[in-house]
């Protein structure tokens, strides 16, 4: 080969390397920038799933919380309605219990007409209690009952508590003017045991209610412990607190099975004080400790089997502040409330009794109940008298309209257990 054809294929081989050294940087060139766009797009897509996670996260956050505390509003009860429509004199009125002839200034002891119905448009009160110049006979007294129940529906007033003092024995004002069941006073069952004393109750409870009563202030929760005590004596269901305390029990669900709210009664112990509070001051010496281990053992079984009300005696506490049950705090709130765990309708022993009545104005009487506690006012001396002066409480700022309203609320959740409270 000659020298010359030698060079020529020399230059041609070199060509053909530098253009195959050109195309492979070419292709690693490229190569490396598709790589570099991809990681680019894997890193964006990343960076766009975290914040759509993110995103879904606070989403999803939102979204629980809201299904959390939804923006609703819970309609209010129907005692809670009944309440908000009233007037101050509405609600205070509905704190007493009185006799029909107090409703109607000293008329119509027997009979319900016309000055029944216009009483009750003046002065709707929370109920009536009938004693036995009330009753002429079973008939009349159901159709009393009856007229006044049809005025106060006429008038879309809240109904009625219809009471009498039906404990058996010498304290019977069905059985000795209305024919119902005569009992020996309760005393005298205590060895006959619980089953006795809820038949007794029972029996007691369904005659009243066939006439038209819905509540009957018994039984007596007083122990007899003190023999010279008069004022309680065989109206107690025994001596000795532990049977007291079983046998009450029993009477109180015989009282509910036979149809009737019943209140215990004389708290916080009447069976064991001297001298009476219908005619003076009444009073005991014994301590908070004392009356834990006695008298309270009837009043705590009671109020586990269900008591509606408790009745409050005229009571002086000389052991614990001096003052008398009706108008003590202590007594009330701190012991009955508080020790005991009562959440009933608290009532006060009559206010026309001389051991309150002669110390303070009904007004006043009235007032202190409330400023202790209590719910509801039997039988102050003056109605009218008593009604201003709860209301001038009110007024002055010496009580507050919900002090008012949380015993009215007390009371109209009882009523609603037999009654319809709803304003029609």
């Amino acid at each position: 080969m000659s020298e010359n054809r030698r060079s020529i294929i020399k230059k041609a081989v070199s060509v053909l390397l530098v253009s195959a050294a050109v195309i492979c940087a070419a292709v690693l060139v490229v190569r490396m920038k598709r790589g570099s766009d991809t990681v680019g797009r894997l890193s964006n897509a990343s960076e766009a799933d975290e914040t759509a996670a993110v995103s879904a996260e606070v989403t999803t956050e939102v979204t629980e919380t809201t299904t959390e505390a939804p923006t609703t509003t819970e309609p209010p009860d129907d005692i809670t309605v009944r309440i908000d429509s009233m007037s101050l004199h509405e609600k205070v009125c509905q704190l007493f219990v009185v006799t029909p002839e107090s409703l109607t200034d000293g008329e119509n002891y027997s009979v319900a007409g016309e000055m029944t119905r216009e009483a009750l448009k003046h002065y709707p009160v929370g109920g009536i209690i009938y004693f036995a110049k009330n009753i002429d006979s079973a008939a009349a007294i159901s159709q009393m009952i009856s007229n006044t129940s049809a005025y106060a529906s006429e008038q879309r007033s809240v109904p009625l508590f219809y009471a009498v003092d039906e404990e058996g024995g010498t304290v019977a004002r069905c059985a000795l003017k209305a024919g119902t069941t005569w009992f020996d006073p309760m005393y005298y069952y205590r060895y006959q045991g619980t089953e006795t004393a809820f038949s007794n109750a029972e029996t007691i409870a369904s005659d009243i209610s066939a006439l038209g009563f819905n509540l009957d202030f018994a039984p007596v929760a007083d122990t007899w412990s003190n023999p010279y005590n008069t004022v309680i004596g065989t109206r107690a269901y025994s001596d000795d607190f532990q049977q007291t305390a079983d046998l009450v029990a029993s009477a109180v669900e015989g009282f509910h099975s036979g149809g009737t709210f019943c209140s215990l009664k004389h708290f916080p112990g009447h069976g064991d004080t001297a001298g009476d509070s219908h005619y003076g001051s009444v009073y005991t010496d014994k301590s908070v400790t004392q009356l834990i281990q006695g008298e309270y053992l009837a009043f705590r079984s009671g109020i586990a089997s269900g008591a509606d009300m408790v009745m409050v005696g005229h009571i002086t506490m000389n052991g614990v502040d001096g003052k008398p049950a009706t108008l003590s705090r202590v007594m009330i709130t701190d012991e009955l409330r508080g020790r005991l765990g009562f959440d009933g309708v608290v009532i006060t022993d009559s206010l026309s009794m001389r051991a309150m009545a002669d110390i303070y104005s009904s007004g006043e009487l009235s007032v202190r109940v409330l400023e202790a506690g209590g719910d509801m006012l039997l039988m102050p001396m003056d109605l009218k008298e008593a009604v201003r002066g709860v209301e001038a409480a009110v007024a002055d700022g010496r009580l507050t309209e919900e002090r008012i309203n949380r015993s009215v609320r007390r009371i109209l959740y009882l009523k609603s257990q037999k009654m319809d409270i709803k304003k029609s």
